[in-house]
C-alpha cells in the first residue's frame, strides 16, 4: 500500500516535471521565433528603406540630366541664334559699306 503511494506520487511528480519541461521548452520555441521573425521584419524594413533610398537617387540623377540636357540644349541654341546674328549682322555691315563703296582694303570682306 504505500510502496504504491510513493509509486503514484512519483508518476504525479515525474507528470508535473514533464509538463513543466514542455512549457518551458514551448516558451523557448516561441520566444526564438518570435525573435526570428522581429528580425526578418527589421530586415525587410532596412531593404525597404534601402530600395527607397536607390529610388530617390535614380530619380535625382534622372532629373539632374534631364536639367543638363535642357542647359547643353538652351546653350547650343543661344550659341547658333548668337552665330547667326553675328553673320546676318556681317553681311548688313557688308552690304551697307558696299552701298556706300567699300572696297576690300577698306576692312570689308564679304
Amino acid at each position: 500500500m504505500v510502496a504504491m503511494v510513493v509509486v503514484m506520487v512519483m508518476m504525479v511528480v515525474a507528470m508535473v516535471v514533464a509538463m513543466v519541461v514542455v512549457v518551458v521548452v514551448a516558451m523557448v520555441v516561441a520566444m526564438v521565433v518570435m525573435v526570428v521573425m522581429v528580425v526578418v521584419m527589421v530586415a525587410m524594413v532596412v531593404v525597404m528603406v534601402v530600395v527607397m533610398v536607390v529610388v530617390v537617387m535614380v530619380v535625382v540623377v534622372m532629373v539632374v540630366a534631364m536639367v543638363a540636357v535642357m542647359v547643353v540644349v538652351m546653350v547650343a541654341v543661344m550659341v547658333v541664334v548668337m552665330v547667326v546674328v553675328m553673320v546676318v549682322a556681317m553681311n548688313c555691315v557688308c552690304v551697307f559699306l558696299k552701298k556706300h563703296s567699300c572696297t576690300i582694303a577698306q576692312g570689308c570682306r564679304c
